[in-house]
């Protein structure tokens, strides 16, 4: 055999599968929302630790996720899935999407965020939902600014605030979630009357609410907008000239906030089980949990993750928030959706 055929040969032999192997089996996709973010730095140190390629797929805002992730269970197309929330937890377990998976690092995960006793879904991050006001309005205008939620229905906070349209937004949602928890369900439907009597103003998300209405944000009149309680850092870590306060604050008194959380979970059917256990146990790992507030402003769920100083400083949460369980939630929220919407936009 001539030499140039015999090394066309080994190559044959060795490198076409080696090549073959890694578009096949050293590649695994994260299925996740749109607003999944950490830094290449990370995502290179879980590639090069376990040699795989770590490819994304975002699917829409939290909710249209699920709902794909649901309706392409027969073929999933990724292997692990991150963003569920709490909000929508039950309906895609009762799918049964998701493989349970008892991952050693839930040891440092807090406890009180571990929703799912069977460890199909497994917590990643959380936040509060809560009313966000604008420091120098009301410190112009010589006014106290709101502290619980019953202030916002005060004549003196007239016209102040916009909300998200709880049919249309993940945060609007949560803080329906918010005053049905602090009312009840009796007591809901009186409070968003008043509000409505109080001219709050509605938007479809959150991004018309701060970046279009908030006085703090934008040329916008309403100077308290629902957001989330790590809002502030945001506004002190892009602003066009260093500043040395938050110009906005979170109210996060006694169940004023809805306490959202985000899971990630192996999806049924894949065929890189081991590989997916490695990603969940990654996703969890001081290391990407260190990424994540800096990345999409929420809190870390390993209790030994350390903040970031802009964190420690301006972050907050809430010592006693609203949490409504999944298996309620998924009963009565189109329910609640439609009253919501007949007592404040009807």
């Amino acid at each position: 055999m001539k030499p140039s055929v015999f090394k066309r040969w080994l190559w044959v032999i060795f490198m076409v599968p080696a090549i073959a192997g890694f578009a096949a089996d050293d590649e695994i996709t994260l299925m996740s929302h749109d607003s999944f973010s950490a830094s290449k730095e990370v995502i290179a140190q879980f590639e090069e630790l376990n040699n795989v390629k770590l490819r994304f797929l975002k699917a829409g805002d939290a909710g249209s996720a699920v709902n794909q992730a649901i309706l392409s269970k027969n073929n999933p197309m990724a292997d692990v899935f991150f963003g569920v929330d709490n909000t929508f937890m039950s309906r895609a377990l009762e799918a049964g999407i998701f493989e349970p998976y008892n991952s050693p690092l839930l040891a440092d995960i807090y406890d009180h965020l571990k929703l799912d006793k069977k460890n199909r879904l497994l917590p990643v991050d959380y936040g509060d939902v809560c009313l966000n006001y604008d420091k120098k309005w009301f410190a112009d205008k010589n006014i106290a600014p709101p502290g619980r939620l019953e202030d916002l229905i005060d004549p003196v906070y007239d016209s102040l605030t916009v909300v998200e349209n709880p049919a249309t937004s993940s945060p609007g949602l949560a803080f329906m979630f918010a005053t049905i928890g602090r009312f009840g369900e009796d007591g809901y439907l009186t409070y968003w009357k008043k509000m409505r009597d109080s001219n709050v103003l509605v938007a479809n998300g959150w991004e018309e609410a701060y970046w279009g209405h908030f006085s703090a944000a934008s040329k916008g009149n309403r100077p308290i907008v629902v957001s989330y309680a790590s809002s502030p850092p945001v506004e002190v870590l892009y602003a066009k000239t260093k500043l040395s306060d938050a110009p906005t604050a979170a109210v996060v008194s006694d169940q004023s906030c809805f306490r959202q959380v985000e899971f990630t979970g192996i999806l049924k059917g894949t065929s890189k089980r081991k590989m997916a256990e490695k990603l969940v146990d990654f996703l969890l790992s001081k290391t990407f949990q260190e990424d994540i507030p800096l990345q999409m402003f929420v809190f870390p769920a390993n209790r030994n993750a350390n903040q970031p100083d802009l964190f420690v400083k301006y972050a907050k949460t809430a010592q006693r928030p609203v949490m409504l369980s999944s298996e309620k939630i998924a009963e009565n929220r189109e329910k609640w959706i439609e009253e919501w919407t007949d007592t404040v936009l009807r």
